[in-house]
């Protein structure tokens, strides 16, 4: 499991703004290795301690939050973004050029909830357990959170390969991870 960020390790927003310039350039090529493109239109962003704390403090330093209150909130909510022990959570961002045709996949992807998957080696898929607060009966949200509860035989074989799938009926795409993506991920399921 990897550990949860806590408040003492958030930077004040004029300490955060000091070290922003050498640390964004680190955590965007943490993302980079973290990132996993499965067809067209969907992004898979695996989280961890690190891309969670730098949301957080990015979320701080766009709203100007001050209140200790207020970003125990921020850390509390994004918190929720560490996967548990034998997980794996990501963010899916949904992307499509224009609003328009943004507008009508998050029609037509209704039901994506049920329709994604992360499969090791021959073992059985794991179905991504999505939040359920991001989804309404007309649309989806273009970012989803999704969380994949692995078994510890996903776990122990992760390292000799995977893939995320979708088969969603307006939807069929999949990506084997790279060997680069499944060294990284493999650090979450330690």
């Amino acid at each position: 499991m990897i550990e949860r960020v806590s408040i003492s390790e958030i930077k004040s927003l004029a300490d955060y703004e000091i070290e922003r310039s050498t640390q964004r350039p680190q955590i965007m090529a943490l993302k980079d290795r973290r990132r996993v493109r499965v067809g067209d239109h969907l992004t898979f962003l695996f989280e961890n301690h690190d891309t969670v704390r730098y949301q957080i403090q990015e979320m701080i330093r766009i709203e100007r939050t001050v209140r200790l209150e207020d970003i125990a909130h921020e850390v509390e909510t994004y918190n929720e973004l560490i996967p548990a022990e034998n997980g794996l959570s990501a963010s899916l961002f949904i992307e499509y050029e224009t609003p328009e045709e943004r507008d009508v996949w998050l029609r037509e992807l209704l039901g994506l909830e049920n329709h994604v998957w992360l499969a090791v080696g021959d073992l059985r898929p794991v179905r991504a357990r999505f939040d359920g607060r991001q989804i309404s009966g007309g649309r989806i949200s273009s970012v989803q959170y999704m969380k994949f509860d692995l078994a510890p035989e996903h776990t122990a074989r992760f390292t000799g390969g995977a893939r995320i799938f979708v088969d969603h009926p307006k939807y069929r795409s999949e990506q084997a991870l790279s060997t680069e993506q499944i060294a990284e991920l493999a650090g979450d399921l330690r």
